[in-house]
């Protein structure tokens, strides 16, 4: 089933233009043929060369982030994702981060932001049927979790579909039941700049590949963060597995059918052995993104967030695999290192000056948008708590917005 005191200075160009594409910083050259006379592989793209400072100076500069203290642990060698952050889920310390402002497709993290500003406005119990024109437009090869017109399904089940099989159909339905597309991404983009998510333009609510989505490592940790604050988000990204309603033939009971969580640290699949303490949240993967994940988890009183954006030189475990590296590298190194950042509060929990003002795409936000991202009522903690299934106990997110720290600047760098 993706939050900070210090300079807010983001690129202009980067919020403001509808048509922004994650084209690399600088072309890169043709590759040279190899000796067969093939094209050779195109190399990576730079990172732009400056960034956001949302959550402090040092993550808006290119490359590795880490102020390591004696006795720290180095970090994992061979790390090939192009962006990801390590941050402290209840501090929101950045202990870590590479490239984190980059804007870069975010294939279906994007549905942890549908899903914070979304989920707060539909009960769970309320029914809808699905008609024709509420899947117009879910984009050919989507991720599907089997969602058919004519049929039922409850909110819940349709949040099931998002979280557990990353089902654009459910996400369609959902908008639908929401106001529609154009609403629905207008409310996401309202409410990611409620969070101080500056790098991300909104263009489809699922993630789908489209011109000019993008987000980044940073801001895709502040959508999980934020909805981790909600029970229902929470039960959701930790449920592995689940029964959704199939086929309903007339004078029978109604089909139902198994689903799995797509996220391989929770279940185990494919390989890759469950990460001790995994609590979610999303994770993602297109032709454009390459593979996206945010991941949380929890050992002992220390909740960690990693975000891991597009590795490159492996198969599809390899996200997974350097999101547990880096959470591993987490746990073993908290309290001996210097935070290069922090994630920053929402806009309705903090009126202090963190530098440059927030840039807004829209002059109004929606209600869902100032109302979904929990502002000064969760400034604080949130009771209650779902039960994580592998991490084998009740999981909440205590924001602690660090008052302390605000109004000193660099301080915190």
């Amino acid at each position: 089933m993706s939050a900070k005191t210090t300079a807010l200075t983001v690129l202009s160009a980067a919020l403001l233009v509808p048509t922004l594409l994650v084209a690399p910083a600088h072309a890169a050259p043709t590759p040279p043929a190899d000796a067969k006379g093939l094209p050779g592989k195109a190399p990576a793209p730079a990172p732009p060369v400056s960034m956001s400072t949302v959550g402090g100076s040092l993550l808006g500069q290119p490359g590795t982030q880490v102020n390591l203290l004696p006795g720290a642990p180095a970090l994992p060698a061979n790390l090939t994702g192009r962006s990801w952050i390590v941050a402290d889920a209840d501090s929101g310390e950045v202990l870590a981060a590479h490239n984190a402002h980059w804007q870069l497709p975010p294939a279906s993290t994007m549905k942890m932001l549908f899903a914070d500003t979304v989920l707060p406005s539909l009960p769970k119990e309320q029914i809808h049927q699905v008609t024709d024109k509420d899947m117009e437009g879910v984009g050919p090869g989507s991720s599907m979790v089997g969602v058919k017109e004519h049929l039922e399904y409850s909110v819940h089940d349709l949040w099931l579909g998002v979280f557990l099989k990353s089902g654009n159909d459910a996400v369609h339905v959902l908008s639908a039941m929401n106001g529609g597309i154009d609403k629905t991404v207008k409310d996401m983009q309202a409410h990611a700049e409620e969070l101080q998510a500056l790098d991300t333009h909104v263009v489809s609510p699922d993630g789908y590949d489209a011109p000019g989505q993008v987000s980044s490592a940073y801001d895709l940790t502040l959508f999980a963060r934020s909805g981790l604050q909600k029970q229902d988000f929470r039960e959701y990204c930790s449920t592995v597995s689940a029964k959704f309603p199939g086929l309903q033939e007339p004078g029978k009971p109604r089909e139902y059918f198994e689903i799995a969580n797509t996220n391989r640290l929770l279940t185990g699949a494919a390989g890759i052995t469950p990460y001790k303490g995994m609590a979610g949240v999303k994770n993602g993967n297109t032709s454009l993104a390459g593979a996206t994940f945010t991941g949380v988890a929890q050992q002992g009183p220390r909740k960690l967030l990693v975000t891991v954006m597009n590795p490159d030189g492996g198969g599809a475990n390899l996200v997974y695999e350097q999101t547990a590296a880096l959470l591993d590298w987490g746990f073993a190194a908290a309290g001996k290192v210097k935070p290069v950042g922090e994630l920053v509060p929402p806009k309705s929990a903090d009126a202090s000056s963190h530098g440059s003002p927030a840039q807004s795409h829209e002059n109004n936000p929606s209600a869902a948008g100032k109302d979904a991202g929990g502002g000064a009522g969760t400034a604080l903690g949130v009771a209650g708590g779902a039960l994580a299934l592998l991490a084998g106990g009740a999981f909440v997110i205590n924001r602690r917005w660090p008052r302390g720290r605000r109004g000193r600047g660099e301080e915190l760098i």
